[in-house]
């Protein structure tokens, strides 16, 4: 496997995961390459979780702190948590193990804006960093780094961590060579300058990362796939969500607002989204393009179709299938796919710029337009924040898309008073269900809250709506965005003690109150 490794001082610092894990001491803040289950490192967690493990049983205390781009993969945060291995974890997540022990308050995490975690790191908020370790597919003959299937925060970590481990995956196309654009013009305040991305084709970097060789400390060779990510075959909710979105967009269009080319797409991952992609297709749009954090299955369809010209993201998100196709035609997906830090991917200058349509999913959204990604009734982690705030902050549409129910019916999607906001009225333009689409451009609080119930909300759940803002109306200590501070969360504290949001199915009175 050497082929992959072109510079003596890296093949001189060959060793084993285990060998390359017993580097890491407790205490140690450890930056990991990784963003949506692509990218990550295979084997040195797995061997620290084992080490780590061994000293708990000798009765020694062993924790880390760990930061990346985003979510990875059991083989990192999995392992990790199992082994009790984590005192903080930040930006995002999506391992339920991890998941788990953030909500049982065994460990801390810090759920952050993705745009913020490098300048963060870089200003010094989360310490030192002590240690880096990250996946690449090569090392060049002059000592650059070939980036793997995600960039995410790893130019930072590279250049910010006192020593670093690299992992060599073989099983990382090598095709991907030059399908990265690392960017090395940042500064901090008062020095920066403007970003100069004017097009999603722009390319304003390197293809390699740089690393200074003194700091290399281990390199060890592993051949893994990324975490596979299967998608459920598109539902008739996430299609109805999807009919709703495109029919607003040919709206948009017949107002002058938007041409047939749109503007750059943004679009969270999972079934929806896909759904929301399949959908422009159907749609027979043509030589859109895309400013976004991940490409998923979705996303190469569209560029093998035509749909999609070209795409700009900082991650890949594949099913099985999807990285079979991405190997098969990886030359064609070259040309066509642009991978960058998620400090650029997410960077709000350039997102204001190139005017994306930001598409993100929501857990809940209130009456008024507060939107909640990220946490179930109101203290229930699932897996962070993400970049939807970046996007929709800044982007030229924001748009925020759930089911109206979930659980079967027992929680509404939407509900009087959001039980935690990630994203408030003020940044939420277009909120859609499968039962329909509210805009919000334009309305003051109370027209909001009408037009969300009439449109969005289940009929299951549309009365009792529709009695809380009138009730509201009349009876609040202000009338400009009216709530009742008694009920605004009774709801959620009525599924916490019944498991239903609704009364007559909880057992209690019939009143919609």
């Amino acid at each position: 496997m050497h082929h992959r490794i072109h510079h003596r001082a890296f093949t001189d610092r060959l060793m084993s995961a285990a060998d390359a894990a017993r580097l890491v001491q407790p205490g140690m803040t450890v930056a990991m390459s990784g963003f949506t289950g692509a990218g990550y490192p295979k084997a040195v967690p797995g061997a620290l979780a084992e080490h780590m493990q061994q000293a708990h049983d000798a009765g020694q205390a062993f924790r880390i702190n760990v930061l990346t781009g985003a979510s990875t993969a059991p083989e990192l945060d999995g392992v990790l948590a199992k082994a009790d291995g984590m005192n903080l974890r930040l930006p995002y997540m999506s391992d339920p193990e991890l998941r788990r022990r953030i909500n049982d308050g065994e460990m801390e995490y810090m759920d952050i804006h993705l745009s913020h975690v490098a300048q963060h790191a870089w200003f010094g908020f989360y310490g030192k960093i002590d240690l880096a370790i990250v996946e690449v597919v090569g090392v060049t003959a002059e000592g650059q780094l070939i980036p793997s299937s995600s960039v995410g925060n790893n130019k930072t970590w590279l250049e910010m961590a006192d020593k670093v481990i690299i992992e060599v995956n073989e099983e990382q196309s090598a095709a991907m060579d030059g399908m990265h654009d690392i960017y090395y013009g940042t500064a901090l305040p008062p020095h920066r300058q403007p970003v100069p991305i004017t097009t999603v084709k722009d390319r304003i970097g390197q293809p390699y990362l740089d690393v200074d060789v003194s700091k290399v400390i281990a390199v060890v060779e592993t051949k893994a796939p990324d975490r596979l990510s299967p998608f459920a075959p598109v539902d008739a909710t996430s299609e109805k969500i999807a009919d709703h979105l495109l029919d607003f967009l040919d709206h948009e269009i017949r107002a002058g607002r938007l041409t047939e080319k749109l503007l750059p797409i943004q679009s969270g991952v999972g079934n929806i989204a896909n759904a929301v992609l399949a959908g422009l297709s159907r749609g027979g749009y043509k030589g859109l393009q895309s400013y976004t954090e991940v490409i998923q299955d979705g996303m190469l369809s569209l560029i093998k179709d035509g749909t999609l010209e070209f795409a700009s993201a900082t991650s890949f998100s594949l099913s099985e299938a999807g990285i079979a196709e991405f190997n098969q035609n990886v030359d064609y997906y070259r040309e066509r796919i642009l991978l960058r830090p998620q400090e650029m991917s997410n960077h709000p200058e350039v997102i204001r710029r190139l005017g994306c349509i930001a598409l993100n999913g929501m857990i809940e959204a209130d009456i008024y337009g507060n939107v909640n990604s990220t946490n179930v009734v109101g203290s229930h982690v699932m897996n962070g924040i993400g970049g939807s705030g970046d996007f929709a902050r800044n982007g030229y549409l924001s748009v925020f898309m759930s089911p109206s129910i979930a659980k079967g019916g027992k929680i509404s999607g939407i509900v009087p008073m959001a039980s935690h906001v990630d994203h408030t009225e003020h940044d939420t333009m277009i909120l859609i269900t499968e039962q329909g689409l509210a805009d919000l451009r334009g309305l003051s609080p109370k027209q909001r809250a009408q037009v969300i119930i009439d449109n969005c909300a289940h009929p299951d759940y549309r009365p009792m709506l529709q009695d809380y803002f009138d009730r509201a109306r009349k009876n609040s200590y202000g009338k400009h965005t009216p709530h009742l501070l008694d009920e605004a969360l009774s709801w959620h504290q009525r599924y916490i003690e019944t498991g239903d949001m609704q009364p007559v199915r909880s057992g209690l009175l019939a009143d919609a109150r």
